[in-house]
């Protein structure tokens, strides 16, 4: 038998490549498989109710995020500028938070930082299920102006790649 079958296993070392396999399984981003953007009501902060098939016609992008979420808060300026850059073009930016983000604590977020665009909560949980479901933040949502998925962030984005996805739908 060799060294390696003989050496005790170290719990934390196994832990933690464990951990870094599957963070390096779930880091990136994914094509989405052209699926429809689940056709559900969200409510904004201001409380006014709106539907995500109110976004077919326009390229969309759907971040949920969540204030306790570091990669979420170091993100958003760029979802923000993102959202500046091609606003004029067409592309409508919704922020879903989380369900068990405190909707204070969300408001005061948006608030603070002047996000530009919708920002709903998702107080039951339904429509992060009925997009996956979504249990990792962020993960990113982007739609073509037919209501199709088709790119899927989970984690922070490459910023340039999105810009040239963002800039192909807008065209089409």
């Amino acid at each position: 038998m060799s060294q390696a079958f003989d050496a005790p296993i170290n719990r934390r070392q196994l832990l933690l490549a464990s951990a870094a396999g599957l963070a390096w399984g779930l880091a990136g981003c994914s094509n989405a498989g052209q699926t429809s953007v689940p056709d559900l009501s969200f409510t904004q902060l201001d409380g006014s109710q709106h539907r995500f098939s109110d976004l077919k016609g326009k390229v969309a992008l759907i971040n949920f995020w969540a204030t306790s979420c570091s990669t979420c808060v170091k993100e958003m300026p760029q979802i923000v500028a993102t959202h500046e850059r091609y606003k004029a073009q067409g592309l409508e930016t919704v922020a879903v938070a989380m369900q068990y983000d405190p909707p204070a604590y969300v408001m005061q977020f948006a608030q603070s930082r002047q996000l530009p665009f919708r920002v709903a909560m998702d107080h039951s949980g339904e429509i992060a299920n009925a997009f996956g479901p979504v249990q990792l933040t962020p993960t990113t949502f982007v739609v073509d102006k037919q209501g199709q998925v088709v790119k899927r962030y989970i984690g922070e984005p490459d910023f340039a790649a999105l810009h040239t996805l963002i800039e192909k739908l807008l065209a089409a």
